[in-house]
């Protein structure tokens, strides 16, 4: 059995980055809501309280009771988690003179403190809160202070009881993962075992117990999720699993034949379905974004009820969902995050469609994925793909589809994907793709006015889109790509490049 912690969500945008640094330590994590926690800790070494949009000092301030936890598991306050600690425990959380927020530095360190070992003085941090710690409960050691905080940390006597008033989870952390690993593995002495290797070797012998001689179909998109889910299976059940390749008519172009010679090389079981006629005329109209979403995911079903006909006795669906997906699908583990968008792939089953679901990656990110695809023996060009949003180009059509914008749009994405290969930038890129904007515009060709479409392109850095800077690209490679979407694709004459971040904008446009 892996040490495992369990992080209470208060709803802060940064939970799920909590996960991802602690796993990052090869130390398994998972989030729960802290208004409906595990009734059994037993299985938990170590807690995390996580941060949060309320003010402890509110009637609405989430109040759970942590007498199963506090100075009987090792546990760490992060943000609202310590001032949950400090106000619920006799000390005194105010508002701030100002809101404390962004670079900070650690100072006025306690000697020969394990949960500082390493660390030097001067340290930046991150703040992200408007209330502050004034004093302290009765018995607490003050650890260290910031320029603005003089209470950045501090920790309970006689208990494994830890609160920081920053984000150790975030990149301006610098020494962030330095910190949680003197919690976890100096104080609370866990093991870093969970690797790649262990969730392969655990993970099929889950789903050969699962599974058993039950046959499975699993949708293969092309990307990195659904092939590792596949490579999963098929080490676990072998020809039990049915591939089936979709072609959605929103695939990028000559995707859909390339993509199926490739995994037929890999050894799966795979059969291609080209449903693009059935696709396209449901959507015609469409144009609203969750609207194209739930339209694609159903006809996707749809597809696939036919297909399970055709497999005699199939029970199960696979599918390749991802931990992000279903933070973005739901309020993160039922807590009170904000649903963001729907995906195609969460949310389960009609009733009629008789099939149960299979998720082998579901509590993976991204980059976890693809270690385990490696630690598979997995070709880097599959591992190395960038993501493709489920639904595919339609939602990087803004507003209703037509075979045109297809058409249109597949000339210019692969104009600019080449283009990126070809010059050595596609392996600096986490995802990259163009947007068809219902935007016509006046343009010049020759001597003749057009009034033609516009296209955005766009190029985003992340590790596990969760969050995303937009990259750099230098001005010569935009400006030769520029002109060669212009000149080859019909019906474009305007590009342009979003220099948008995530947040405050998502990687796609819908």
């Amino acid at each position: 059995m892996h040490n495992q912690v369990l992080i209470l969500d208060f709803g802060s945008q940064y939970t799920q980055l909590i996960a991802r640094r602690v796993r990052e330590l090869n130390i398994y994590s998972e989030i729960k809501p802290y208004n409906n926690p595990p009734e059994d800790l037993s299985a938990y070494q170590a807690v995390i309280l996580s941060g949060s949009p309320h003010s402890v000092r509110s009637e609405q301030a989430p109040h759970p009771d942590l007498s199963a936890i506090k100075g009987k598991k090792p546990l760490l306050g992060i943000c609202y988690g310590a001032q949950y600690l400090a106000h619920f425990n006799g000390g005194n959380v105010a508002p701030s003179a100002t809101r404390e927020y962004g670079r900070a530095h650690l100072s006025n360190f306690k000697a020969n403190e394990p949960f500082l070992e390493g660390i030097k003085e001067g340290t930046q941090v991150w703040m992200s809160h408007s209330d502050t710690i004034k004093v302290l409960p009765e018995g607490a050691e003050l650890l260290a202070s910031t320029e603005d905080v003089e209470n950045a940390a501090f920790k309970l006597k006689d208990e494994k009881t830890y609160a920081i008033q920053f984000h150790p989870e975030v990149y301006h952390t610098t020494e962030g993962s330095k910190l949680l690993k003197n919690f976890l593995v100096n104080i609370a002495g866990l093991k870093q075992d969970w690797t790649p290797a262990a969730f392969v070797e655990e993970t099929v012998d889950e789903l050969k117990e699962k599974i058993g001689k039950d046959r499975v179909i699993l949708g293969l998109s092309g990307g990195v999720d659904s092939s590792v889910a596949a490579m999963l299976l098929h080490k676990a059940i072998g020809n039990q699993l049915y591939c089936i390749f979709v072609n959605n008519g929103l695939l990028r172009k000559n995707e859909y034949e390339q993509v199926l010679e490739q995994y037929k090389g890999m050894g799966l079981n795979v059969k291609g379905v080209d449903a693009s006629a059935r696709f396209l005329d449901a959507l015609k109209g469409e144009s609203d974004p969750e609207g194209k979403r739930k339209i694609i995911g159903k006809v996707f079903i749809d597809v696939f009820d036919d297909e399970s006909q055709q497999v005699e006795n199939a029970t199960w669906l696979a599918q390749g969902t991802i931990y992000p997906d279903r933070i973005e699908s739901v309020s993160a583990s039922g807590g009170p995050s904000v649903t963001i968008k729907s995906h195609h792939n969460v949310g389960g089953l009609p009733d009629y469609m008789k099939l149960k679901i299979v998720e082998p990656l579901h509590l993976l990110f991204k980059d976890e994925v693809r270690r385990v695809g490696k630690s598979l023996g997995m070709p880097d060009n599959i591992l190395g793909r960038h993501p493709f949003p489920g639904p595919g180009l339609g939602i990087r059509i803004l507003g209703d589809i037509t075979p045109e914008k297809v058409r249109m749009l597949q000339e210019v994405d692969a104009i600019f994907i080449e283009g990126l290969k070809k010059h050595g930038l596609y392996d600096k890129v986490w995802q990259a793709g163009a947007m068809l904007l219902p935007v016509n515009s006046v343009g010049v060709m020759g001597d003749e006015r057009t009034y033609e479409k516009c296209v955005a392109l766009r190029a985003v850095e992340s590790t596990d889109g969760m969050t995303a800077d937009w990259v750099n690209l230098p001005y010569e490679f935009l400006q030769k790509i520029s002109n060669e979407i212009i000149n080859k694709v019909k019906g474009v004459n305007r590009v342009v490049y979003d220099i948008s971040s995530k947040p405050p904008a998502t990687i796609e446009w819908e």
